[in-house]
């Protein structure tokens, strides 16, 4: 009995790990910087759509998107596509798939895996269209990066910047022939806990994103 114990343990401990290590780093393809339509023909596709195909985005339209979105375009001083007030850099993006749940690393090109775990929902808050999405951005503001850190001001700065890369992605989608819509709604208590968030990280916008 000891014995049938100790194994149905070991296996449970097995299985737990396996769990935790189901998520990988993923290697981005590097983006192409041409292509995509003109970006006045971009503004002028621009549009806010909730109705997607189940397809996912190819990993080149993934690597594209989100260098688009606050990728490095400067290697020589680590600037971004977004520009940042003070240059604090202070948006990240959380990559959310069906299988778990991903820090775009715009520095190493990569996804950083967080939970292996569906976070759609709790973006969506209710808002079901957003599951349908095969991918979706989150937007937080790290206000530890900012002289003062936590205050009011510091807070209208990090939702300015986020509203950058927002209409970053927006342009990018139109661009490449995706959709996506800003939104502000979700389940932010959770979904900073399911994040690991940093206490001062502020969830701010996401975009559910897909072919049309």
């Amino acid at each position: 009995m000891k014995n049938f114990v100790f194994t149905c343990l070991a296996v449970c401990a097995l299985s737990g790990q396996v769990i935790a290590q189901e998520l990988t780093p993923i290697s981005l393809r590097a983006p192409r910087t041409s292509g995509g339509t003109t970006i006045l023909e971009a503004f002028l596709h621009r549009q806010s759509t909730r109705v997607y195909t189940p397809e996912m985005l190819s990993e080149q339209e993934l690597s594209d998107l989100l260098w688009a979105a606050n990728g490095i375009n400067r290697p020589e001083s680590q600037k971004r596509t977004a520009p940042s007030a003070l240059n604090y850099q202070d948006v990240d993006i959380y990559v959310c798939l069906e299988k778990g749940a991903y820090r775009y690393d715009a520095i190493g090109n990569c996804l950083n895996p967080i939970v292996a775990e569906d976070l759609r929902p709790l973006v969506a808050n209710g808002q079901d269209f957003v599951t349908s999405a095969p991918v979706v951005l989150v937007l937080t503001s790290d206000l530890s990066k900012m002289r003062g850190g936590d205050t009011e001001s510091n807070r209208l700065i990090g939702a300015m910047d986020a509203g950058i890369v927002s209409e970053n992605i927006s342009i990018a989608c139109a661009g490449l022939g995706l959709a996506t819509v800003p939104r502000a709604t979700m389940d932010k208590e959770t979904l900073a806990q399911k994040l690991k968030l940093k206490s001062t990280q502020i969830l701010l916008l996401n975009h559910p994103v897909g072919h049309k």
